[in-house]
């Protein structure tokens, strides 16, 4: 399994877009991230035609146990990133076009 890291997107982007400055790349890319998180910060969702929708879950408040002791724990509410793709990329991905 590999990952796709924001330097290889930056990279791919270079060699697509070759009139374009390597620095002006990044700033896109940058300022796209960066309206994703503080669209899921603000608890909206984020939604991109043909890849997927990005929305924030509240998991509640419970009591866990710790897996090594075996004793109790208070796990607080907390946010968590739901990820849904779209029936393009599903399509896509399976060879269902």
């Amino acid at each position: 399994m590999s990952t796709f890291k924001k330097s290889d997107l930056l990279k791919n982007l270079k060699n697509s877009y070759v009139n374009f400055y390597s620095k002006d790349l990044e700033k896109v890319i940058n300022i796209f991230f960066k309206e994703i998180k503080e669209a899921l910060y603000k608890g909206e969702r984020c939604e991109i035609r043909g890849f997927g929708s990005f929305s924030t879950h509240i998991q509640k408040a419970r009591i866990s146990r710790n897996p090594k002791t075996g004793e109790k724990v208070e796990t607080p509410q907390k946010k968590s990133i739901h990820f849904k793709m779209a029936k393009e990329l599903f399509k896509k991905i399976n060879n269902n076009e």
